[in-house]
């Protein structure tokens, strides 16, 4: 485990959220999670997601799991009983199947439903500089579990019309939780993924957000990328699987921007 830090308080939390999905965000939690730690910092990538991308991708067979974060959630396993270590990406993984989608049924009459993964990152918080949420494109008890755990989100979206339409919902249901459920969750900001500046429409949309949400928007841009769209047919992270490539180095520079964010919130 990489053990450079920059300070020893405990992890920073953000899930990446987006309630529409196929908007790049589970390669974005692949990739900013093997972005941070090409800059020495310890990271956590937790797949909130039954399908598992977030796993694949970061290079676990998900058929082959003694524990998952199922097991977490129900409280037969902790985290550092069920975390598994992505070599390419490195940094700590704490895998998904579809087994986790029983967890919903698991967790309704359970006390505290939507504090279970908060308290599991509490024992090993320590452990690491950030902790990413990658969550379902569903507003469902297990990405509830998630925004309860987490200190902000991140919105991966494309500069589409459509697109829009969905975000000021996922606002909403931010505030929302931070009203009811978690006061520490904060909206961090907005990434532009997939953005292809030839594309006017692209571009009013990527101005708009920049009107409205001034410095919410991430400086950083993620190209359109063929090579970040090969990368989990692999089972590595865009910036491990060509670190040369523009979303690669996209990705390089937001875990860069993520870091002085972080830095600055202290």
């Amino acid at each position: 485990m990489n053990t450079k830090t920059s300070s020893t308080r405990p992890a920073r939390v953000f899930c990446i959220a987006n309630q529409k999905g196929g908007v790049g965000k589970t390669t974005t939690a692949i990739n900013l999670a093997a972005g941070l730690a090409t800059h020495g910092r310890r990271v956590l990538l937790i797949d909130l997601d039954p399908q598992g991308n977030a796993t694949m991708g970061s290079g676990i067979d998900k058929s082959t799991l003694q524990s998952t974060l199922y097991d977490v959630l129900i409280g037969d396993a902790s985290i550092e009983q069920a975390r598994v270590r992505s070599d390419a990406g490195g940094y700590d993984v704490l895998p998904a199947n579809r087994e986790l989608s029983g967890a919903e049924i698991d967790l309704v009459n359970m006390e505290a439903r939507e504090r279970q993964l908060k308290a599991a990152i509490g024992a090993v918080a320590s452990q690491y500089d950030f902790v990413l949420i990658d969550c379902p494109p569903t507003l469902s008890l297990l990405t509830l579990n998630g925004l309860a755990a987490a200190h902000g989100v991140i919105i991966p979206m494309q500069c589409e019309y459509f697109a829009l339409e969905g975000l000021s919902d996922l606002v909403n249901t931010i505030k929302r939780v931070h009203r009811n459920i978690n006061e520490d969750l904060s909206f961090i900001g907005l990434l532009r993924v997939m953005f292809d500046p030839r594309m006017t429409l692209q571009q009013q949309v990527s101005a708009q957000l920049e009107s409205h949400f001034g410095d919410k928007v991430f400086t950083t841009v993620i190209p359109r990328n063929v090579r970040l769209a090969e990368a989990p047919s692999y089972g590595l992270p865009g910036v491990v699987y060509d670190k040369a490539s523009r979303g690669a180095q996209a990705y390089i520079s937001f875990g860069a921007e993520m870091v002085k964010r972080v830095e600055a919130m202290d």
